[in-house]
C-alpha cells in the first residue's frame, strides 16, 4: 500500500450514477492504494426505498470486487441480513470482501435506530491487510472515546461518514485528535451533499491535516516510518 485516498462526491438519487462515480474514482487511483468513500455513498439514507437500496448493494458489491485488484476499498452499504437492515462497512481487497461489520453506534438524533439494527462494539477491531493494521469507525462512532481505545496500534484508521454541516468543526477536530491520540494516519471521508460537513481529509500521525475542499480524490503517500517516528518521539505505550 503506497497511497492513501480520501474520496468525496455528492450522492445523487440515481444509485447507478453514484456507483459509476465511485468506480471511476477507484479506476483512476494508483495501484496499491487505500481508498475510503463516504458513508452510504451509493444510495444515501434512502429510507423510503430500503428494499431497493439493499438490492442495489448486492450489484455494487460485485462491481467493486472486480475493480479491487491491487487496491483496498472501504465504504458502507445498506444491506439486509435475516430480515434486518444494517449499515455495513465493507473492506474490499484483491477481489474479495476481507472484512465487514454493522454500524455499532447508530445516530439516534437522526432516527437511524428506527430503520437499522445496531451492531456490537466487540465487532470493532483491527484488520491486517498486506502487513498494515487498519481500523474502521463509521461516522457517529467517532464520538465514543472507548472505541478509539479498541483501535490502539492501528497504522491507519478510516472514518466513512455522512456528517452534518452544522457540526463540521467537530468532525475536523475529532478526526485530527484521533490521529494524534492513536499516533497513526486517519482517512476521513464525508459526503459532498449540501447537508454534510465536506471536511474529508487525511491526517498524519503528527496531526498534520490535508482537507479535500472540492477534490474528489485527495491523495497522500503512506509512510510507515512516520508512524514509528511519532511513537518513538512521544512514547505513550503504543506498540
Amino acid at each position: 500500500m503506497q497511497t492513501l485516498c480520501s474520496l468525496q462526491f455528492e450522492t445523487k438519487k440515481e444509485y447507478q450514477k453514484n456507483l459509476d462515480t465511485l468506480l471511476d474514482l477507484i479506476s483512476k487511483a494508483p495501484e496499491k492504494s487505500l481508498l475510503v468513500a463516504p458513508e452510504v455513498c451509493l444510495t444515501g439514507f434512502d429510507y423510503e426505498n430500503f428494499e431497493k437500496a439493499q438490492e442495489f448493494s448486492s450489484l455494487a458489491t460485485e462491481a467493486i470486487k472486480k475493480i479491487s485488484t491491487n487496491k483496498t476499498i472501504i465504504l458502507t452499504m445498506i444491506e439486509k441480513r435475516e430480515n434486518k437492515f444494517y449499515n455495513l462497512v465493507k473492506l474490499f481487497s484483491n477481489n474479495e470482501i476481507a472484512f465487514e461489520r454493522p454500524k455499532a453506534r447508530l445516530f439516534t438524533f437522526g432516527g437511524e435506530e428506527k430503520y437499522f439494527t445496531e451492531g456490537m462494539d466487540d465487532q470493532i477491531k483491527l484488520i491486517e491487510i498486506n502487513g498494515i493494521k487498519i481500523g474502521m469507525l463509521i461516522c457517529f462512532e467517532l464520538r465514543f472515546k472507548e472505541l478509539w481505545c479498541k483501535l490502539e496500534g492501528a497504522d491507519i484508521i478510516v472514518v466513512p461518514s455522512w456528517w452534518g454541516a452544522i457540526r463540521a468543526d467537530h468532525f475536523k477536530s475529532l478526526t485530527k485528535a484521533l490521529a494524534i491520540i492513536n499516533q497513526c494516519y486517519v482517512i476521513a471521508s464525508d459526503s459532498l451533499n449540501e447537508e454534510c460537513s465536506k471536511m474529508s481529509g487525511i491526517i498524519s500521525p503528527m496531526g498534520k491535516e490535508l482537507r479535500n475542499g472540492n477534490i474528489p480524490c485527495l491523495e497522500l503517500a503512506y509512510d510507515k516510518k512516520e508512524i514509528r517516528k511519532m511513537r518513538r518521539y512521544m512514547d505513550v505505550g503504543i506498540g
